[in-house]
């Protein structure tokens, strides 16, 4: 018992290191697998999402309720909606801090800092959402991601998906690459800089202000996500032009960030826990997407007068190209970048045969013969 004893007492000083608030837990909290003698861990999660956004601000707040189901309620995390504890953007570094334990967001806001971050959200002309999780889980990308946020202390997964994204919002049509000089348009990742050199001028901004900018006129075009979400964000009251495809973001994968100290601290069971909560959302999140998307697109069409519109083929094509160009040069930058964008591209020429023989024909087949 004097041993039972001392390793519990070690691992309450142990959490009250971490910044994990621990406090008696009671028999109502009883679960199978977990001693009822147990403390209860408190976590901060902070995301970059607006609360309960439709999409990521669900999953994230999914991800929190589930970790407190499964651990019957030995293991809870508060979470902090964009702006509530820190700024939308500033999710890193507080996980990086300590200042939360856990945040919800995407990759690609960190390209300043980490310019080949932008490979675990998406990337023009990329993988699709199951491709990427097959890179990811299968082959290496995990592996490199830990490597590139580890100098960081910050230990990344995967943590819901959002699915094929849409190519924007936009006030006036696209119907050749003139259209695209000027253009003050919100598009974050690699597309922008894709934008970028074609001539358009992208804006940076959060979630939670883009309504707003593109109402004022800040922006004359944004994209965000799906239907789903950009219906939930207003924009087709002030754009009615809803183009597509998202060639800047073929895929849709929301990351979860654990400060490393925090999360090795955890006892076993509670680690397996959050981490198996998190990898359930990219499935989970991804058919919510899927069959919301849908049921909103019918809804932006038929009730709100938005047109869906496809980007010209030669406009595609010179994006295409361009987009191909600003990849590349991941091969000129630091070592990591390098490795990451080489697994990447041998991730895609394997997968995307199979993706051809599987998918597109039996889409082509089964569409054709409706």
């Amino acid at each position: 018992m004097s041993e039972i004893r001392a390793k519990r007492d070690n691992d309450l000083s142990r959490r009250a290191l971490l910044g994990g608030s621990a406090v008696a837990g009671g028999a109502a909290l009883a679960a199978p697998a977990l001693a009822q003698d147990k403390a209860t861990i408190e976590w901060k999660m902070v995301t970059s999402w607006p609360k309960n956004l439709p999409g990521p601000g669900v999953t994230a707040q999914r991800i929190v309720d589930q970790v407190a189901r499964m651990s019957g309620g030995l293991f809870r995390i508060r979470l902090y909606a964009a702006g509530e504890l820190v700024p939308a953007l500033g999710v890193f570094d507080a996980v990086s801090a300590g200042t939360a334990q856990m945040a919800h967001t995407a990759s690609f806001f960190w390209q300043g800092k980490i310019p080949a971050s932008v490979f675990f959200t998406a990337i023009p002309f990329g993988l699709l959402p199951h491709e990427h999780i097959t890179w990811i889980e299968r082959g290496g990308g995990q592996a490199l991601w830990d490597e590139l946020y580890a100098p960081f202390g910050v230990k990344p997964v995967m943590a819901g998906n959002t699915g094929v994204q849409m190519g924007g919002w936009f006030k006036k049509d696209i119907n050749s690459l003139d259209d695209l000089s000027g253009l003050k348009i919100r598009m974050p990742g690699l597309g922008g800089e894709v934008m970028r050199r074609l001539g358009a001028t992208p804006v940076g901004l959060p979630p939670a202000e883009l309504f707003q900018a593109l109402q004022s006129g800040v922006l004359d075009a944004t994209e965000f996500l799906g239907p789903w979400s950009d219906r939930a964000m207003g924009f087709h009251k002030v754009a009615k032009n809803y183009y597509s495809p998202g060639f800047h973001e073929p895929n849709g994968t929301g990351e979860a960030l654990f400060n490393q100290v925090a999360l090795e601290g955890l006892p076993e069971e509670l680690r397996a826990i959050v981490l198996e909560a998190c990898r359930a959302e990219n499935g989970r999140a991804l058919a919510e997407s899927d069959w919301e998307n849908a049921g909103s697109l019918k809804l932006l069409q038929e009730e709100d007068g938005v047109t869906v519109k496809a980007y010209p083929e030669d406009v595609l094509e010179v994006l295409r190209t361009t987009a191909a160009n600003v990849l590349s040069e991941f091969s000129d930058k630091d070592a990591i970048g390098k490795r990451i964008y080489e697994s990447h591209l041998a991730a895609r020429a394997r997968l995307a045969p199979w993706s051809d023989v599987a998918m597109r024909r039996f889409l082509s087949a089964r569409d054709t013969n409706a």
